[in-house]
């Protein structure tokens, strides 16, 4: 299937999800990445906070757990300017205002140098077995994810299986290194 399909498709699925799925789905999320990725040499992981409206897994799940477990890991948090994301560098929820989308962005920080970025958890509305993901279409994550290092780790959260093929991907996708699913981990 093609980009703009599967966006209504994966759209749909998460509208029918109750809350209380949603906060399951997320829990298995969280605890299958705190399982499967090796924390101790990441210094800075830059981190998407859900768009509530609409029903994204619930990364405060994994940024709680980070600030409790892993106080050495520094959080970086994404805001829209000029059309590309930067990162910053999340102090708390003192930081945070809602955008004019209605997203929770920091309104004031210290940037976050891209090259200090070890691994990025990346919002999706789908992926396909080769990596590729289906965004909300406007490109900013593709464009923020090119440039950061070779070597950052791309992450995805899902809560649905993978597509077998994204048909209209192309040069400027930008594939993750793994996604998680609520039951199951896919590198590649």
């Amino acid at each position: 299937m093609k980009k703009e399909e599967l966006r209504k498709i994966y759209l749909a699925k998460r509208k029918a999800l109750s809350e209380s799925e949603r906060l399951n789905l997320s829990r298995d999320l969280c605890d299958l990445f705190f399982s499967s990725i090796d924390l101790s040499f990441i210094k800075v992981i830059h981190i998407y906070l859900p768009i509530e409206s609409k029903q994204e897994p619930d990364t405060w799940l994994i940024i709680d757990r980070i600030r409790r477990e892993f106080p050495h890991i520094l959080l970086s948090i994404p805001i829209i300017q000029a059309n590309k994301i930067e990162s910053i560098y999340f102090e708390g929820l003192h930081q945070l205002e809602k955008n004019s989308w209605g997203i929770l962005e920091p309104k004031q920080g210290v940037p976050t140098p891209i090259e200090n970025i070890d691994l990025v958890i990346v919002p999706l509305l789908a992926f396909d077995k080769s990596g590729h993901r289906v965004g909300y279409g406007h490109g900013f994550y593709d464009r923020f994810l090119k440039d950061c290092r070779s070597d950052c780790k791309k992450i995805g959260l899902s809560f649905f299986l993978p597509e077998e093929k994204i048909e209209d991907s192309n040069q400027f996708d930008t594939p993750l290194h793994i996604a998680f699913t609520p039951i199951k981990a896919y590198s590649f």
